[in-house]
């Protein structure tokens, strides 16, 4: 799925949306892609000399990859239909959770590990497994594999939450 598909799921966008890629999606299990680069904001001065991914950005692609899981299992749930991805991303979803004006949060993160540093031009994949859901607590796993080894991994809890009204909604 490319970066349309994928803002179907979720509602980050550039420059925060670090997923660029779905690979694979299962009800429990989603394998994303992301390609990191000298240009990416937060590495621009993490480390000047040394460039590297800071370690609450690998953090973020689990859970933006975890997201996805999760607003794409709402979908299926809602609809009892498969995500397509030779779908026309170019018409305007309403039935997405994203469309509905609510959008998935984090609720925690443990066991956070950093086992390998990510640079500039690294290609990660991202895996993230559901472990479990009580009511509206979805409970993950996340890795990060960086040329096949682990790079990072946590554990964490999302919701899809309705957060109120928009900013555009506010002003008016």
């Amino acid at each position: 799925m490319n970066t349309n598909e994928i803002e179907r799921f979720i509602p980050h966008r550039k420059p925060m949306l670090l997923v660029d890629e779905i690979v694979s999606r299962t009800n429990d299990k989603i394998v994303c892609r992301k390609t990191f680069h000298e240009d990416d904001f937060f590495v621009q001065g993490h480390f000047p000399d040394q460039p590297i991914v800071p370690g609450v950005i690998q953090c973020e692609c689990c859970l933006q990859a975890g997201a996805i899981l999760l607003s794409a299992d709402t979908m299926q749930d809602a609809e009892h239909r498969e995500i397509d991805p030779q779908a026309d991303s170019t018409q305007p979803d309403t039935d997405t959770p994203v469309a509905e004006g609510r959008v998935p949060v984090a609720t925690r993160m443990d066991a956070v590990k950093f086992k390998r540093m990510v640079r500039p031009g690294d290609t990660v994949e991202i895996q993230v497994v559901l472990k479990e859901q009580v009511s509206n607590a979805y409970y993950l796993t996340g890795k990060m594999l960086l040329d096949g080894k682990l790079a990072a991994r946590l554990d964490f809890a999302c919701s899809i939450a309705n957060p109120g009204p928009t900013t555009a909604e506010k002003s008016t």
